[in-house]
């Protein structure tokens, strides 16, 4: 591939080639991008006859043309070999002098930019906002949800053989986000793991439901400034003796009229097996109470009670499913001690699963099964239509991806009239535990 690279030897271009370096890694998976809207060809810009790529300091606007054909192929500059030495040893010389200056001034950005490599795009938020920000609360988690969604994708994609597509999005009214969805593959009928970072103000639904809640939220001009980020997934396997599991970590920030900040956390991590296996539930709920004593022994307990409430069909007197942690409205006793909880809580969701799934890869099942499966799966889909506080939000929110809000449903779910199983059997049993929730570690 023919093309030219336009360097700048100043700090911005220097900083230009580390980020495209480690976004560019990320990126060339996904299948849609936002064709770079530059007039004129920027500090960090390859121009070639396939294409423009942009990866100007910050942005995360490229090409689809030329993402990930050729860039291990040997640039040809336009400009002599003589010309290429002479620019070259002007920009070391012009880079060692500023590092003589500025001998560890970058550590931040190059702590933000190397966690960046293993992502599954570039972060919602300008990254020299993040660089900026470093040490912000909404930096922090943003950074938090994006390596969670990664090694969350790469662990199932690993199983399963297939790949995520990534599809990033952005609204209008502030912030986007990134949807990973893999579908129909060889393990899993569909998994998503998305993240999103919005902000703008609060509709009078959404702040209602946060009142509802307890919130007392006091805007100016009925307006209520937010910020809200977090990662959320939802994966439905092919076996029925495969167990669905959905995990949810989100960070939320208001302003209110006289310009402080109301901020809380929420999330958990739930398992919603078709058939009992009780080492599996066991080893999940374990795993998740692990987490929880790292910071507070009351954590699990209260915590999976919340669970079992939260997730509970009113109208089908049954839990989606045997439960696990959730929680909301956490605010105390300080931001960093709940911060670095729902870290811990968010480093399980790999742990906690991929050895189930493993675990029954070969099972086999019948047609039969696969028909209680179907039945399950449109509880699930009652649930997360009727009651889930995410969906109501989502749909709440002007400028949401919609595919990206109703991604937790199934491709396939199934309604039968008055469908209770036979006594004594494996279906008979699954019901009665949602009817009857369990503590499965003590």
């Amino acid at each position: 591939m023919s093309a030219v690279l336009l360097f700048g030897v100043n700090r911005t271009g220097r900083c230009a080639g580390r980020l495209f370096a480690c976004l560019y890694k990320g990126e060339r998976a996904a299948t849609s991008h936002v064709k770079p809207a530059v007039p004129n060809y920027p500090l960090g810009t390859m121009v070639s006859p396939k294409g423009l790529s942009s990866f100007r300091h910050g942005t995360v606007r490229w090409s689809s043309s030329v993402a990930g054909r050729g860039y291990g192929k040997k640039v040809l500059v336009a400009a002599g070999a003589a010309a290429v030495a002479g620019l070259l040893a002007g920009v070391c010389h012009f880079q060692r002098a500023e590092m003589r200056s500025k001998p560890r001034g970058d550590e931040a950005e190059g702590d933000i930019l190397e966690r960046c490599k293993g992502f599954m795009s570039a972060p919602v938020t300008d990254v020299r906002d993040l660089q900026r920000k470093k040490d912000d609360m909404t930096t922090r988690m943003e950074m938090l949800i994006m390596e969670t969604q990664a090694e969350f994708c790469k662990a199932l994609a690993e199983v399963d053989g297939g790949a995520f597509k990534v599809d990033r999005w952005h609204r209008k009214e502030g912030g986007g986000g990134v949807s990973c969805v893999l579908q129909d593959g060889r393990v899993f009928e569909k998994a998503g793991v998305n993240v999103s970072v919005v902000s703008g103000h609060l509709t009078e639904e959404a702040a209602k439901q946060m009142r509802s809640r307890g919130k007392v939220l006091k805007g100016r001009d009925g307006k209520l400034p937010f910020c809200a980020m977090g990662v959320s997934s939802v994966i439905h396997p092919k076996n029925p003796h495969i167990p669905t599991v959905h995990f949810n970590y989100r960070y939320f920030e208001i302003e209110e009229a006289d310009g402080t900040k109301q901020w809380w956390f929420g999330g958990g991590t739930d398992l919603t097996p078709v058939y009992l296996d009780k080492e599996d539930a066991v080893h999940f709920h374990n795993t998740l109470k692990e987490a929880c004593d790292k910071h507070n022994s009351k954590h699990y307990p209260d915590f999976k009670k919340w669970c079992d409430e939260y997730f509970f069909i009113k109208h089908r007197g049954e839990t989606r499913g045997i439960g696990g942690i959730f929680f909301d409205d956490l605010d105390s006793p300080s931001q960093e001690e709940v911060f670095a909880f729902v870290r811990s809580c968010a480093k399980t969701v790999v742990p906690c699963y991929l050895p189930i799934v493993r675990k029954h890869l070969g099972d086999t099942f019948t047609p039969e099964e696969k028909g209680w499966q179907q039945v399950r799966r449109g509880r699930y889909v009652e649930f997360n239509l009727v009651y889930d506080r995410g969906v109501k939000f989502g749909l709440a929110t002007p400028g949401s991806r919609i595919e990206s809000i109703l991604m937790s449903l199934p491709l396939t779910a199934r309604w039968e009239y008055m469908h209770e199983p036979r006594k004594g059997t494996r279906e008979a049993e699954m019901l009665d535990v949602l009817r009857n929730p369990k503590n499965w570690v003590h």
